[in-house]
């Protein structure tokens, strides 16, 4: 296929370094007839000096207000609501209106489920499989219903509502379609169960949407070799209204951006939920990261639609146009996220828009129609390496990143663990880690953005958490963080007229796993934290003015909904699985907040470190002879170093993580049996340096000061290890 079709649809052209120039749609009318908005709708006095003016949003796709009735609030995935008795001026005054611990307390399993809220009833699923309709007023359970088995878990990030049904995923590659009132279950559909599904069927992720008689459904399974597809239920019964591949079989459309028959498992997969424009008809979805993720060498091709929004006919599923993103992807730079849809005034016409873009630290805005950027396209030459069949460029929009910078740098967390080759964003590895930065958390991830159209700028979290790329080869671990670097990230407030950035606020937490945003009506923000904060920000400067500790990782997105005139704000506290794993406190908190609610804050759970931490078990000095044994894997049934010398795990030092007292001296050996040189170097704290040692020989360093000292080997600088003096 012509590269000039890989950026949108086929009729949109881009070309080496061809600069794709922002063209002008025409004029969108703005939809009225809504009923009159209750006292606690109206707007509040337009600000100066912000993204404005904000034309009339299209009815179909109006915010949230009494009801959050989706996850994203709206069609358009905005989050956004359009209550404002919480406010800036009285927002200290929140408090925990209740609390309750939806499977008695369990800390068993992260939850990354948004809650959802109709007629004062809250809906929400548990990583244990169980979806709950609860009170929105007392916290009460009206009703609960298993959908599968706690073994059997999946990523549960929200239902859908419509028909009187709740729409929920299960573990077990199952569609289930509840009774709203009594959540008995009315139907329910296998899925993933076609032939030609890849190597591995994959799991059913992302949020349930409903609109107009159907359900849309999402997939995950990129890292194993499933082929990726969305679908389109009938929401009556449950039968598939249609299915969309997203690696194109023989005779489809970009089925000649795949080598041989590489599309059969190219991943490529929709794991975070679509917005839809229903004026247009249009479905927008992203598709992930091709299979091998960072092995392109058999795939050659740009890999279609692999890394790509696509606008898909909402009642047919058939192709309207594409953009991609990144062409031939070997970093697990998807890109997924919860599109944007949202109206703007740009150069004096009012566009429709999606905003897109996640994990490259950058936001592509594009024509909702025709899929052309709106601030332009540049092709950029990037680093070559033939064995990973690399794409000669990338596209990097008009505007700026979100992210800081798209590269290491030694100025935030993202400075490389020493050792490593390092690069910018699209540096192509093979089988020497690479650290490169955005890595694969991001940027930005699935954490969902907001739209405000009160000060007209799109936020969203992101990741400061650097990525050691290499192929999967030889046990090579192909997106690992190193050991001992370090993790943060920020929020930052996006103007999407410009894709520039207003303002951004560094955070020592990553913000991109799950910690979305909410914007309100009364002028804030909300948006939780790993370590189980609540934060309630002024929008126009993302100024702290509030927090609550919630008892567990706060890493799901914030709702807003009224009962009886008061309005109420909720988060699913639960942790989240990634980057740390249950570091990052699991739980199974649900939290309502009002304006003088009583119920106090949760004791606060042992925080995250904001150092990728080695987790395998200390060992005591005395139990290894105060000896690091390089380039050997610990046997721990044996209680001393593994026989066969190892140049590509991380945890190559035998033990890997050593306790011992203030004043003993440590001994680092490079065994006669290996065949390499080795070292052992302590990074950031710069405690010692062994040099390099050939095998056979030994180096001893005395630790005077407690503290905890990270330390790698400077020829395999994945192979990490860690001393802790107490």
């Amino acid at each position: 296929m012509d590269r000039r079709k890989f950026l949108t649809r086929a009729a949109a052209t881009t070309a080496g370094a061809t600069v794709l120039t922002a063209t002008t749609a025409g004029k969108a009318a703005a939809e009225t007839g809504a009923e009159s908005a209750p006292a606690s709708l109206a707007p509040p006095a337009e600000p100066a000096s912000l993204a404005l003016p904000v034309p009339s949003q299209p009815a179909s796709l109006s915010p949230a207000g009494r009801d959050f009735p989706k996850v994203g609030g709206d069609l358009g995935n905005k989050n956004y609501s359009a209550l404002r008795q919480i406010s800036r001026d009285n927002v200290s005054r929140l408090g925990g209106a209740w609390h309750v611990h939806l499977e008695g307390g369990s800390t068993a399993q992260f939850q990354e489920c948004t809650v959802v809220a109709q007629d004062g009833v809250l809906y929400v699923q548990t990583t244990q499989q169980n979806v709950f309709a609860i009170d929105g007023k007392t916290g009460a359970v009206i009703w609960k219903t298993a959908v599968g088995s706690p073994s059997a878990t999946t990523d549960m990030r929200g239902v859908g509502l419509g028909q009187g049904l709740v729409f929920s995923t299960s573990g077990a590659n199952i569609v289930y379609a509840l009774d709203q009132k009594t959540g008995r279950i009315l139907w329910q559909t296998p899925l993933l169960n076609e032939p030609q599904h890849g190597l591995q069927p994959g799991v059913l992720a992302a949020a349930v949407v409903y609109h107009d008689g159907l359900v849309y459904i999402g997939m995950n399974g990129s890292v194993v070799g499933a082929r990726g597809h969305a679908y389109a239920l009938d929401a009556t019964t449950g039968a598939i209204a249609w299915t969309f591949w997203s690696c194109p079989g023989p005779g489809e459309y970009g089925n000649d951006t795949w080598a041989g028959t590489s599309w059969a498992s190219g991943g490529a997969v929709p794991w975070v939920h679509p917005a839809i424009d229903p004026d247009l008809g249009l479905v927008y979805w992203a598709f992930g990261n091709p299979y091998p993720r960072t092995d392109g060498s058999s795939r050659a091709g740009a890999n279609l639609f692999a890394n790509s929004l696509v606008a898909l006919d909402a009642k047919t599923g058939t192709r309207r146009w594409h953009f991609q993103s990144v062409h031939h992807d070997l970093w697990d730079c998807d890109n997924v996220m919860a599109p944007v849809l949202a109206d703007l005034e740009i150069g004096g016409a009012v566009r429709r828009v999606v905003v897109y873009g996640s994990k490259a630290g950058m936001f592509y805005v594009l024509d909702r129609v025709t899929g052309e950027p709106v601030h332009g396209m540049t092709e950029r030459p990037v680093p070559q390496d033939p064995r990973q069949q690399t794409w000669p460029t990338q596209p990097f929009p008009g505007g700026e990143p979100f992210v800081p910078q798209q590269f290491p740098s030694d100025g935030d967390s993202t400075r490389p663990v020493p050792f490593y080759p390092q690069g910018a964003i699209f540096t192509p590895a093979w089988d020497r880690a690479t650290i490169i930065f955005p890595g694969a958390v991001g940027g930005g991830n699935w954490a969902y953005d907001s739209f405000s159209p009160d000060t007209g700028y799109v936020y969203v979290g992101y990741s400061l958490i650097d990525t050691a790329y290499s192929n999967a080869d030889g046990g090579r671990v192909n997106t690992a963080r190193p050991a001992g670097e370090y993790l943060s990230g920020g929020l930052a407030a996006v103007d999407p007229r410009t894709n520039t950035v207003a303002w951004r606020k560094a955070s020592k937490w990553w913000l991109s796993l799950g910690t979305g945003v909410l914007s309100t009506a009364g002028r804030l923000i909300f948006q939780g934290r790993p370590d189980g904060t609540l934060s309630a920000m002024d929008d126009a400067t993302g100024d702290e003015l509030w927090t609550w500790q919630c008892g567990a990782g706060a890493n799901t997105n914030p709702i807003s909904y009224e009962v009886d005139g008061e309005q109420y704000i909720a988060i699913l506290a639960g942790g989240e699985w990634e980057p740390l794993g249950p570091l990052t406190p699991y739980g199974d908190s649900l939290w309502a907040f009002k304006l003088g609610g009583t119920v106090g804050q949760a004791a606060a759970p042992p925080a995250p470190p904001t150092r990728n931490p080695i987790t395998s078990p200390p060992v005591a000095g005395s139990a290894a002879g105060d000896t690091v044994t390089l380039g050997r894997v610990w046997n721990a049934a044996a209680g001393a170093p593994g026989g066969t010398e190892n140049t590509v795990a991380q945890n190559a030092m035998a033990p890997q993580a050593l306790t011992v007292p203030v004043g003993t001296t440590v001994t680092f050996t490079n065994p006669a049996g290996n065949s390499f040189a080795h070292g052992a170097v302590s990074f950031f704290e710069y405690e010692f340096d062994t040099g390099l040692l050939m095998p056979g020989q030994s180096f001893q360093h005395t630790f005077a000061t407690a503290g905890e000292y990270f330390f790698n080997d400077p020829v395999f600088p994945q192979n990490t290890g860690k001393i802790v003096v107490q």
